[in-house]
């Protein structure tokens, strides 16, 4: 059944879609499928794309809340169903969607009785709820709650310590992680040499992002680890043997790195997109509201360009010529 649902090629990757729905306003599944691999070739990327998946993908949570006249995270409120602890970690499965960077405040401000919900929680611009009908907590009695809440974006998953308790404020477990759950698995077909594989990789997200927008995603940040090696700088190599020093013939690769810069630097631009760079947000933010998403599309415009994007000042235009010079060794054009 596999096999009369891709066309196999022994010179086209190809891979392709099979299954895509949404179960919950909180979990998305995707089951993608690329083909046709070489012995060996489906684990190789079935595990780095897993690793890249749940590790490399940066998700959006509270992480601290704070409100006055509790006395520690396991006290009790009157008039208010759950306890400190319950509606922390309540506010711990909120799930949101944003693509800022830094501490972000937020905030809750009701008066009971009533149910307390996600979309009661006042967010900053650019933050999503994906869920607003999320449950908080129950008020019984007319009395106000009044929660400030820390939002960041970040990867992984950060585990709350002692230390982390300051100005009466209790910290949260932030799991950052957008893709609760990754599976990989593999078909083989095909005899002797020409054996093939067909890898399957199904994806669970918590509504923040689409598994396909995942398995996007993470296949950036792979191509951004392995980047640095097609311009690579050249350098000696030496091997130490006690009393004499063994000069290594230099690996020379002149010609052949300025074929690829000059027939591949389009591609790799297009593949390194303008979030992976150190933009503070405000830089970051505007970029993308002028639909320059890659570093190709910002090295299309000149500085006069970019100083025409409202808000932009002569400072951002510095930080974007001081980034660009840093890491990529390049310059804006002088006209666009």
């Amino acid at each position: 059944m596999v096999r009369e649902e891709i066309v196999v090629s022994t010179r086209t990757l190809r891979w392709k879609c099979v299954e895509s729905r949404v179960d919950s306003k909180c979990l998305y599944y995707g089951r993608f499928i690329l083909s046709p691999l070489m012995k060996g070739q489906a684990d190789m990327i079935g595990i780095a794309m897993r690793r890249a998946l749940l590790g490399e993908i940066e998700g959006t949570c509270i992480t601290r809340a704070k409100s006055e006249n509790v006395p520690h995270e396991y006290s009790t409120i009157v008039g208010i169903e759950e306890s400190v602890h319950e509606i922390v970690m309540n506010l711990k499965e909120i799930v949101l969607r944003s693509h800022l960077y830094g501490s972000l405040d937020a905030s809750i401000c009701v008066k009971g009785p009533r149910y307390v919900i996600a979309q009661d929680i006042i967010l900053p611009p650019f933050v999503e709820i994906v869920d607003t009908t999320q449950h908080i907590a129950i008020l019984t009695e007319p009395i106000d709650l009044c929660i400030e809440l820390k939002i960041e974006r970040d990867r992984g998953y950060h585990i709350k310590t002692a230390d982390n308790y300051q100005d009466g404020s209790y910290p949260i477990d932030a799991v950052f992680m957008p893709v609760r759950n990754v599976n990989h698995s593999i078909h083989s077909y095909g005899n002797g040499s020409e054996k093939q594989e067909i890898l399957f990789l199904e994806i669970w997200t918590n509504g923040s992002l689409t598994p396909k927008e995942a398995l996007h995603e993470a296949s950036r940040n792979l191509i951004d680890l392995f980047v640095p090696f097609l311009y690579a700088e050249e350098q000696d190599s030496h091997l130490d043997n006690n009393q004499n020093r063994l000069t290594l013939p230099l690996f020379t690769f002149h010609d052949g790195l300025a074929n690829i810069r000059k027939n591949k630097k389009e591609i790799a631009l297009k593949c390194i997109f303008i979030d992976q760079s150190e933009f503070v947000p405000k830089t970051y933010n505007c970029l993308k509201r002028s639909n320059m998403h890659t570093l190709l599309d910002l090295l299309s415009n000149s500085p006069e360009d970019l100083m025409r994007i409202e808000h932009f000042r002569i400072e951002d235009v510095k930080e974007i010529l001081g980034i660009l010079r840093k890491h990529f060794v390049i310059d804006l054009p002088l006209q666009k």
